[in-house]
């Protein structure tokens, strides 16, 4: 069933959601296990505009925290949620699947192994383990289209998809291997695949940064041709779109945004699947609303993933992969349900 454009402005909603993501970046500033008055947040914040003095009444300390602990966790909850979601999206266009998330080619099992590796290598405080898990990732995808084109076969959305299967398989399997014969570091190992978002500062923001913009970029260029794609590659190929090459360009795209976020926060998963979906039922199947609209659905989503994480059992941390699959379980069951009725 095709879902058709809303009857509500596209543009409401894009207000709706860059207000939400505004709210949860606050939110997310405010909000820690150090007690700080909200409206002394604010101040601190209006007193960084231009043209703008106030007195926040806060003291160094105090705003070193917003400024160096809290705001580069939000923005860069905000970078990584933003790329997995579009990625996400991008993915279940050129495959015209809408299970395909950000990890469908390898990415998760590429960048496991890396950091698996690294973290046996030089521990997991090193910064090799972000290094190792982008180079992972990337070579992952390489593997997939390497198989999907063995036997001089063209490459096809279902071949692709097949490859990332096998690829996923054996370095899962090769990432089982290193964690049995390092069995120490399993504990460390696991803590990354599950995902987090602490920060030292703003070099985590600076280097996440250049990859998602990239990433969102292409993707955002390519959502007319993600919209020709969908009625299917023989009537996009009539149309003078060559699919291939569309496709090509849009899995480079999220596959290195994807890899800059793993990279940057570990193994996310749900929200490459959960955020796009949620748009889609909002505001129909054009890739014109849905992108753009995902950017800021993902942002959103995920500064407040991490803020249930770091708050719920304070001065504890959930892993920000836990709460994401808290909300990616249920969703699961709805989009099964809807599409039951769908198709009755």
């Amino acid at each position: 069933m095709t879902v058709g454009y809303s009857r509500r402005p596209p543009v409401l909603f894009l207000l709706t959601i860059g207000g939400v993501l505004l709210v949860a970046l606050l939110a997310a500033v405010m909000i820690g296990p150090v007690d700080l008055k909200p409206s002394a947040v604010l101040l601190e914040i209006f007193d960084h505009l231009p043209l703008v003095d106030v007195d926040s009444g806060l003291d160094a300390r105090q705003a070193a925290i917003v400024w160096e602990l809290r705001l580069p966790r939000a923005v860069l909850g905000a970078l990584v949620g933003a790329t997995l979601a579009v990625a996400g999206a991008a993915y279940q266009g050129v495959f015209r699947n809408p299970l395909a998330d950000p990890y469908l080619l390898g990415v998760a099992a590429g960048a496991g192994l890396g950091a698996t590796i690294a973290i046996v290598a030089v521990g997991s405080g090193s910064v090799m383990v972000p290094i190792a898990a982008f180079g992972g990732a990337v070579l992952a995808v390489v593997a997939t289209y390497g198989l999907g084109s063995a036997g001089g076969g063209r490459r096809t959305g279902t071949t692709l998809i097949l490859a990332g299967v096998a690829v996923a398989a054996f370095l899962t399997a090769a990432q089982t291997f290193v964690q049995q014969r390092h069995a120490e570091t399993i504990r460390e190992v696991y803590a990354w695949i599950l995902g987090r978002l602490g920060t030292t500062g703003w070099g985590d923001v600076a280097l996440m940064a250049p990859y998602a913009a990239t990433s969102i970029v292409a993707i955002f260029l390519h959502r007319r041709l993600l919209d020709v794609l969908a009625v299917g590659e023989d009537e996009a190929r009539t149309l003078g779109v060559r699919s291939e090459r569309v496709r090509a360009a849009v899995v480079i795209a999220a596959t290195l945004g994807t890899a800059g976020a793993v990279a940057a926060s570990g193994l996310i998963g749900f929200v490459g699947i959960v955020v796009p979906h949620t748009i889609r039922l909002l505001v129909g199947s054009s890739y014109r609303a849905i992108v753009p609209m995902t950017v800021l659905g993902g942002a959103a989503f995920l500064v407040l993933a991490d803020l249930v994480a770091r708050t719920a059992l304070s001065p504890s941390e959930i892993p920000i992969g836990v709460v994401t699959a808290f909300v990616g379980g249920p969703f699961f069951v709805v989009i099964l349900r809807t599409s039951k009725r769908g198709t009755q």
